[in-house]
């Protein structure tokens, strides 16, 4: 598959997401607004590319999202036909069918709502008798389709993207890992017994995320701040796996103004914005 860029339906040569050469920070008012704003990127890149690579991400704020895609979908006839898609992790020990796996929110969220051909959507298998060789199998498959053209990603609370707990090696590849503490105490909530909240997953590595071609962060709420500015204008470190998307050529964060409120070039961001012309079609109502 020839390497997608972006530039394809783009004559100024500006890609869908972003420039190329860059991370950018956009901030909006609202989380709404955030939430649109990376659905019309994504929605611009699969016309560009019908069958695009799209790397998906899970949890609350990205519910939003997918429920933004699936209206596009229905409203504006966004086709996921020859879309594939690849998941960032998956529990180990749930089996998909189970009400708390990331395949079964998937398949709640976009899956079951657009028209994706369900052999297209990839997650790492929990269930998997020898999980290592599952880990090198979710790798290879990746590979085979190309490598991912646009990553979608999320900001754990600890700093984290997928489930990149700290101290993961910004080359690591797919798999096994232990969770934290404070991963497991946020995401236990979600079960109905917390007790059963799984203490490992299977989730794509630092390295692996970072090979996607492009890459935007959606990050929104009050509690996302400090971690956010950490992760956007600290230091590139292991303690905060989020902070390797400093190193990507094309990365877009995109966060809505709680999520951004400590952030110290909130200015510079809103004024990229409102004046670069790569962002004017979004500029419109």
């Amino acid at each position: 598959m020839a390497t997608y860029t972006g530039r394809e339906a783009d004559p100024g040569n500006q890609r869908a997401a972003g420039r190329g050469d860059r991370m950018q920070v956009i901030i909006r008012p609202t989380a709404e607004e955030a939430s649109w704003l990376v659905a019309r990127m994504i929605g611009k890149c699969l016309k560009a590319k019908p069958d695009l690579v799209l790397g998906l991400a899970t949890g609350a704020t990205m519910e939003r999202l997918y429920a933004l895609l699936v209206k596009l979908h229905l409203s504006d006839g966004l086709d996921f036909s020859l879309c594939r898609t690849f998941n960032l992790d998956e529990y180990v020990g749930l089996p998909a069918d189970s009400p708390y796996s990331y395949r079964h929110y998937m398949k709640t969220h976009l899956f079951d709502h657009v028209n994706l051909d369900p052999r297209n959507t990839h997650l790492p298998d929990g269930m998997a008798k020898d999980l290592g060789a599952e880990c090198v199998r979710y790798e290879e498959t990746i590979k085979r389709s190309g490598g991912v053209d646009l990553q979608l990603l999320g900001l754990g609370k600890v700093g984290h993207i997928g489930f990149n707990e700290p101290l993961s090696a910004l080359y690591s590849r797919t798999r096994e890992k232990a969770l934290t503490p404070a991963t497991i105490a946020e995401n236990s909530r979600m079960f109905k017994d917390p007790a059963e909240m799984p203490r490992r997953a299977i989730t794509m590595g630092v390295g692996t995320i970072l090979e996607g071609r492009e890459m935007i962060m959606l990050v929104t709420g009050t509690a996302k701040a400090e971690i956010l500015a950490k992760a956007v204008e600290g230091p590139i470190t292991s303690m905060i796996t989020a902070s390797a998307i400093q190193l990507h050529p094309d990365c877009v964060v995109v966060a809505d103004e709680e999520a951004a409120s400590k952030l110290q070039a909130r200015e510079y961001y809103h004024w990229v914005f409102d004046n670069e012309p790569e962002w004017t079609e979004y500029r419109k109502k």
